[in-house]
């Protein structure tokens, strides 16, 4: 029995054909149209649909990076299923390297939107009306906020057995549990049984080659672990990703000028010096220590903080995280899926 059309923004399109559908979000003053657009790849075989999305923050550049090496991968010409991705979500953001809305919203605070809301809320009901409402999983990708960076990592809230599956089968170096935010993307999709992987990596307003390969990756084995494509391409990982039950942001004591002496990635004692603040004359020195043994998820880029400014994420672990780590850079560095000769 022939497979039917893939239905979307009123067109349909053939099985074994991709196209991208512009979504109408509305007019800028000067009566530019705005869209949301998706690019569609309906496989001629039945399987589930899977969406990839980016910059719901407008200045999250590098999902949009990974959404473009996603599409030019040769797995999705024997597709099973169907694959939808909408590399920017917040056009208005992107437009302006802006995180927010035009009305500083926070988009991802704003789901599931209505149809006669706010602009925040309107393009939030768009998405899951016309994305969400279509999907059976989600993958939604993330940076840093500016003047921060993240290590590569997998958000997941889930209970079930399978979506955490998958965040494993994605393959980034750590796994964090992490809760469910009010008005967040996640919340809203999990409402309607479409659960989602979270990734984040890198920073705003920057690429990063190691975030982007390990997304593209991730997503290509999370596809693979749904049965969407075979796994022809994909290389073994030989990486079991770090589990974290929870994580936590240390605070600058003081305000004055930053120096930082631990990177992302890297895994702390309790006690070991993660930064020092002092004024700009060099005569008030605060020491930052770890306040547990934890790898260090994200910090802060910035120099020159406040008093109360977020500096280093934490994320607790039970074993020897330096030498987990040590290991783990190891074998993602021997790993064929990162050769110079295999572009994403």
């Amino acid at each position: 029995m022939p497979r039917n059309a893939f239905t979307i923004g009123g067109q349909s399109i053939a099985p074994g054909e991709a196209r991208t559908i512009d979504l109408p979000v509305s007019r800028l003053s000067d009566h530019t149209p705005v869209t949301m657009s998706v690019h569609v790849v309906h496989g001629r075989r039945e399987g589930p649909t899977l969406f990839v999305s980016a910059a719901v923050h407008g200045d999250e550049v590098i999902g949009v990076e990974i959404a473009r090496r996603l599409l030019r991968q040769p797995q999705l010409d024997s597709l099973r299923g169907t694959l939808l991705v909408v590399p920017i979500v917040n056009t208005f953001g992107f437009l302006n390297n802006s995180r927010y809305m035009p009305d500083r919203r926070d988009l991802n605070r704003s789901f599931p939107g209505s149809e006669g809301g706010s602009l925040a809320a309107r393009l939030a009901n768009l998405f899951m009306t016309e994305i969400v409402a279509r999907s059976d999983f989600g993958i939604d990708l993330h940076s840093a906020a500016i003047h921060r960076t993240n290590m590569p990592q997998i958000r997941v809230s889930a209970s079930s057995q399978q979506t955490l599956d998958r965040a494993r089968a994605f393959g980034a170096p750590i796994v964090v549990r992490a809760k469910l935010r009010e008005g967040s993307l996640r919340a809203a999709a999990r409402d309607t049984g479409c659960d989602i992987l979270l990734y984040e990596a890198g920073e705003a307003l920057r690429f990063d080659e190691f975030s982007a390969r390990v997304g593209a990756s991730g997503i290509l084995r999370v596809m693979h672990e749904m049965g969407m494509i075979g796994a022809k391409g994909l290389g073994r990982r030989r990486i079991t990703p770090m589990n974290c039950a929870s994580s936590h942001w240390l605070r600058a004591p003081a305000g004055g000028l930053m120096r930082s002496f631990r990177e992302v990635g890297e895994g702390v004692e309790a006690g070991t010096l993660l930064a020092a603040v002092s004024d700009p004359f060099g005569e008030n020195e605060i020491e930052i220590a770890a306040d547990t043994t934890a790898v260090i998820l994200g910090r802060a880029t910035m120099p020159i903080v406040n008093e109360g400014d977020a500096i280093y994420h934490l994320a607790p672990v039970e074993t020897d995280p330096e030498t987990r780590m040590a290991r783990l850079a190891a074998e993602i560095e021997a790993d064929p899926m990162f050769d110079e000769d295999e572009i994403l």
